[in-house]
């Protein structure tokens, strides 16, 4: 990266890596290092982005391996995916949201990408958390038109 962006390095650096894994035949990733070296930016910074494409349903932690291109099956962000249970589940207004144990089973993802998740819909006011008592739906999500 040459230049200081008003939009954050590590989401330019997301977006050159999804560009690259939907032109390539790559199954995993580079090297933190690797990628560290070809983006010219930190560690962190890398770590940024691939936790931004891993939330998008894009790479998954591969321990060991690192991160493996997800090429099958649901291409929605976790966002989405976790906003849409809701309706899969039939859940109503104040039924018991899954448990983040259940969730990060149900999508493969890690406990810190649910929780981040999580977060963002209790701000947006779709869930709602009773301290030892779990997550409950607060508000039924509005339907989005999908192309």
């Amino acid at each position: 990266m040459s230049q200081a962006s008003p939009r954050g390095t590590y989401l330019q650096v997301s977006e050159s890596l999804r560009q690259q894994i939907e032109s390539g035949d790559a199954d995993t990733l580079p090297s933190e290092a690797a990628l560290m070296s070809a983006h010219g930016v930190s560690r962190n910074t890398i770590r940024r982005a691939l936790k931004t494409l891993e939330a998008d349903g894009v790479v998954q932690p591969a321990p060991g391996v690192g991160w493996r291109v997800v090429r099958d099956g649901d291409r929605r962000s976790l966002g989405e995916r976790m906003t849409d249970l809701i309706a899969e589940d039939s859940l109503s207004v104040g039924d018991s949201y899954p448990s983040e144990a259940k969730l990060c089973d149900r999508f493969g993802v890690s406990r810190t990408a649910v929780r981040r998740v999580l977060a963002q819909m209790e701000g947006n006011g779709l869930l709602a958390t009773v301290h030892g008592k779990g997550r409950t739906v607060r508000a039924l999500p509005t339907p989005t038109v999908r192309p």
